[in-house]
């Protein structure tokens, strides 16, 4: 998948898993995301829980490499695309406008599979700079 296919396939954001790197005693912490994508940067956006569940603070805080995998069965087949690098968090204390410009031109569809009202909850914003990042499709063989 060139940089023009993979573009296509992420611009209007959807679900992945995100997962984070791991201690070689244990599995990697991976949890089902939905993301938004910037084609101009290359930057993803995440919108996550991360206040009540200290596992998930805890991971997401220590700056732990991450992976996020997102794929779909698409008129032309299967597609998946894996992006590599670090998470940073996006607040209000130190957003730079370039950063919001970006967050204003994705869509991070909101999927509610909470215990609660999504009002209820509070959620932040991270950017996923990729140090590297790779699409593939599926490819159809005429035997």
């Amino acid at each position: 998948m060139d940089d023009e296919q993979r573009a296509e396939f992420l611009q209007s954001g959807g679900t992945g898993v995100l997962s984070f790197g791991e201690d070689r005693d244990e599995a990697p912490y991976s949890l089902p995301v939905s993301y938004g994508y910037d084609s101009g940067s290359g930057h993803f956006f995440f919108r996550l829980l991360v206040g009540e569940e200290r596992e998930k603070r805890e991971q997401i805080e220590d700056g732990r490499p991450v992976s996020f995998v997102t794929y779909a069965d698409t008129d032309d087949g299967w597609q998946s695309v894996v992006a590599a690098g670090s998470l940073e968090r996006i607040d209000d204390e130190n957003v730079d406008p370039e950063t919001l410009d970006e967050l204003r031109r994705v869509h991070i569809p909101i999927v509610d599979v909470y215990d609660r009202h999504p009002r209820e909850l509070t959620f932040e914003f991270f950017r996923l700079d990729p140090e590297e990042i790779d699409g593939r499709t599926e490819t159809v063989r005429e035997d």
